[in-house]
C-alpha cells in the first residue's frame, strides 16, 4: 500500500506530542487524522475507517486502553492495528494493552524511527491464510 493512501489516526490529550507525530509522520507521506481524548478518537475512528491507529494511554474521556478494546472487540475494527504510546513501562501496563488487543506498546519517550518501524511492520504484516 502506497504511504499516501495509508490514513493514520493519532489520539493523544498532549498537542505538543500531538503536532510533532503528525509532523513526523505526514513527512513520512502518511495521512494523518487526530483526536485530543479517547471519546473523540473512538468516535474518528468509527467515522474515518484508519488503516493504523495510535493510541495514549492515559487520556480524559475515554483511556487508550478503553478505546483500544472498544475497537478491537467490534468486528468491522478488529483488523485494524493499534498502536499504544504510553510513558507507563510497567509489565503489568503492557500486559493489560496486549490483553486489550493492542498489536505494539512504545514507551516515552522514544525515538520516532522506532515508530515508523512499528508502523511499516504493521502495516506489510502479511494476512494468515484461513482454512475453510
Amino acid at each position: 500500500m502506497d504511504k499516501n493512501q495509508v490514513k493514520i489516526l493519532l489520539v493523544d490529550d498532549d498537542p505538543g506530542m500531538r503536532s510533532l507525530l503528525t509532523t513526523v509522520l505526514k513527512d513520512e507521506g502518511y495521512n494523518v487524522i487526530t483526536a485530543s481524548d479517547g471519546q473523540e478518537g473512538l468516535q474518528r475512528a468509527r467515522n474515518e475507517t484508519p488503516n493504523l491507529i495510535i493510541l495514549d494511554v492515559t487520556m480524559p474521556k475515554l483511556s487508550g486502553y478503553k478505546v483500544a478494546r472498544m475497537l478491537k472487540f467490534d468486528t468491522r475494527f478488529e483488523h485494524i492495528p493499534i498502536i499504544m504510546q504510553t510513558a507507563k513501562d510497567s509489565e503489568a501496563e503492557v500486559q493489560t494493552g496486549l490483553n486489550m488487543g493492542v498489536d505494539a506498546y512504545l514507551t516515552k519517550p522514544y525515538d520516532p524511527a522506532d515508530l515508523l518501524n512499528k508502523i511499516a511492520e504493521l502495516l506489510n504484516k502479511e494476512v494468515e491464510p484461513v482454512e475453510v
